[in-house]
């Protein structure tokens, strides 16, 4: 933004905007607010501004306010007509109008759609790196079949970030894994409103739904040739699925649960194909046998 032949009024808005908007939005994502005293519209958009931009300071997120009567070159630079008008910057550019987002719920969905393509420098960027190895350590540990061990690095995470939604539901996970399900579920049930819908959060309630299904068969070979004998006993197959996955044998009770399906998709209003679903989700919706059992699904539905 050019200061030649400005006056000093423009000369010192164009100075004050680089120090507030333009240097902190080389690292930040900048919440461009553009009001005036006499904007009723504005002063109702103010709080919620506020409160976003405290929310997400820890994500790298900060707001910068112009009034427009006192910064008109400002504003014409940006082309304001009415107010209040939103921006997003970075980088020192716009990168998105947030301007037709005037609800709390729209505007988180655009910032975090922004935090997600943009390489915003943060607190939680930061801390999520350092977390990153702890994290892969419990969830690999908890793959492994020691779920007290996974336990016990996840609440270390837990101590240093209490907040971390990654750690917290596979924290209920590992309680699942232990048998410990009423405590998974008041875990889960324990959490903000915001946190309980995190796909992770999702995940964790998924195997909570299965453990409470999955139930032990004493005989599953019994069980297994009695399925065989009469493939049409989807209630057995149900069963059959149920104690595959109580003794932990998923690639049994995938097979169990997609042949049910192939003979007949719609069995109690598609039970099976609900069941499986449930499976994929607690174990991981980008897990590489999740996707090998989804292609063998839709093989069965569309094929």
């Amino acid at each position: 933004m050019a200061t030649l032949g400005l006056s000093p009024a423009d000369k010192q808005a164009v100075e004050a905007f680089r120090h507030d908007v333009v240097e902190p939005s080389m690292t930040k994502l900048v919440i461009l607010d553009f009001w005036a005293e006499w904007c009723g519209p504005c002063k109702a958009l103010t709080p919620l501004l506020e409160k976003i931009a405290d929310d997400y300071a820890s994500k790298g997120v900060i707001l910068a306010k112009i009034d427009v009567d006192a910064n008109k070159f400002i504003a014409a630079q940006f082309q304001v007509r009415s107010i209040p008008t939103v921006y997003a910057m970075f980088q020192g550019q716009p990168v998105a109008d947030l301007t037709p987002a005037r609800t709390e719920s729209a505007l988180r969905t655009m910032l975090d759609q922004l935090l997600r393509q943009l390489p915003i420098e943060s607190e939680a960027a930061s801390q999520e790196a350092e977390l990153e190895p702890l994290l892969a350590m419990a969830e690999q540990v908890l793959g492994e079949g020691d779920c007290e061990h996974a336990l016990a690095i996840f609440d270390q995470i837990l101590e240093l970030a209490p907040d971390t939604a990654v750690a917290l539901a596979g924290r209920a996970r590992a309680l699942v894994a232990a048998g410990r399900n009423d405590e998974a579920e008041a875990a889960i049930a324990a959490l903000p409103e915001d946190a309980a819908k995190l796909p992770e959060i999702a995940r964790a309630r998924s195997a909570i739904e299965l453990a409470r299904t999955a139930t032990p068969v004493e005989d599953l070979s019994s069980l297994a040739a009695q399925v065989a004998a009469n493939p049409q006993d989807h209630e057995a197959a149900m069963q059959l699925a149920g104690g595959q996955m109580a003794a932990g044998d998923r690639d049994a009770a995938a097979g169990t649960l997609l042949a049910s399906i192939a003979i007949d998709k719609g069995w109690n209003e598609g039970a099976a194909r609900q069941q499986l679903l449930t499976l994929f989700e607690a174990v991981g919706l980008e897990d590489p046998w999740v996707s090998a059992q989804r292609r063998k699904l839709s093989a069965i539905l569309f094929g």
